[in-house]
């Protein structure tokens, strides 16, 4: 008996549709899973934001953040101090431990503040980088009006202490990681601030940070930008490329936050999208991602989270802000989403407190 044409033709592309199905990648996706009530970080007195994590050899989790007096507002950019609190797992709960970095000499460029923490084990040392900066120590704003001192605002540069434990003593440096650029043409001539790192797969490191220019009119500058270096030291020195990235044609300063990771072959980068520029869900949480970590494109599963959280006892709570991302990874792959979050109380007051979310 003989096979017509039409069916071995038909037999091939059946074969061939298979083998397709079977080794074509499956897209990269983000899912968050439901929060436990014990993974709430927050204090009634203290004002908590952007916590990092790490595990440290004695097997117990060390989260860093930053942290102020509540009754002074807003004052992130003039009084925020990083702390430090212990967990026996990635979700809390967590109990508070010591200051990892807090106010030294006014006239240091950190004397008075830091700020941001993202923190990292490189061999067999740990390395906390951050925002720091020193002013005059005024704040501006109070308890639901927020104004940034412009002074403090602007003299924030990006630093690393180092430690052989997570539990310290730090070692700072009395100068910055990353300064602003002398060229007052620069993406940096201004500030830097917000940094991000991860090793390279040839070797060496990659760090993104955000940085804001002189060409703008006006005290705050512009535009607001995030930039590459590179290093083949975790502490140094960081070669600079000048030109922006997470871009989105017809805004200003669309994105802020962005934590990178190197994973599957790929850089990638969740990040806080500021007004909708990069989706239609308005202010969120995208991914995004990259060959060589220097052309970032958004990637095709983007959005990982609007303004909510979900916890375990089914309650979905919507929140003022979902920001600072930071995942912590281990062997290679997410297990908690960190971030940064609050709510409006009935006088207009920000409430924040820390999450750990689980990845599915």
């Amino acid at each position: 008996m003989k096979t017509k044409p039409y069916a071995l033709l038909a037999l091939v592309l059946v074969l061939f549709t298979a083998c397709s199905t079977t080794t074509t990648k499956k897209e990269y996706k983000l899912t968050l899973g439901e929060v436990a009530l014990t993974s709430k970080f927050q204090n009634d007195s203290i004002t908590i934001w952007g916590g990092s994590l790490v595990k440290g050899d004695d097997n117990l989790y060390h989260l860093y953040y930053s942290r102020w007096k509540k009754d002074l507002g807003w004052a992130w950019v003039t009084h925020s101090e990083i702390a430090h609190a212990v967990s026996t797992s990635p979700f809390g709960p967590f109990t508070f431990k010591d200051v990892a970095l807090g106010i030294r000499d006014a006239a240091l460029w950190d004397g008075l503040c830091t700020h941001n923490p993202t923190v990292h084990k490189y061999g067999d040392k740990y390395y906390l980088y951050y925002m720091g900066n020193t002013g005059d120590g005024v704040v501006t704003g109070s308890p639901g009006n927020i104004k940034l001192n412009v002074l403090h605002r602007n003299n924030q540069r990006i630093g690393v202490a180092v430690a052989d434990n997570p539990n310290g003593p730090w070692k700072r440096s009395d100068k910055p990681l990353i300064d602003v650029s002398e060229d007052v043409n620069s993406l940096d001539a201004l500030m830097t601030s917000n940094p991000s790192i991860t090793e390279r797969p040839e070797g060496g490191y990659l760090m993104v940070y955000k940085a804001v220019g002189k060409k703008k009119k006006g005290k705050f500058g512009g535009p607001v930008v995030h930039c590459v270096a590179t290093s083949d030291s975790p502490t140094g020195p960081f070669k600079k490329y000048d030109f922006p990235i997470f871009t989105a044609k017809g805004h200003d300063f669309p994105a802020e936050d962005p934590f990178i990771w190197y994973e599957d072959g790929m850089y990638r980068a969740i990040l806080k999208d500021m007004h909708g520029a990069f989706t239609k869900a308005g202010q969120a949480l995208v991914l995004f991602e990259s060959k060589d970590g220097f052309d970032w494109s958004l990637a095709k599963n983007a959005l990982v989270s609007t303004l909510e959280i979900n916890w375990e006892d089914g309650n979905t709570q919507k929140v003022a802000h979902l920001e600072r991302p930071q995942l912590y990874i281990e062997n290679g792959k997410p297990v908690a989403l960190l971030c940064a979050s609050d709510i409006k109380d009935a006088h207009g007051v920000l409430q924040s407190f820390n999450v750990q979310i689980p990845i599915k």
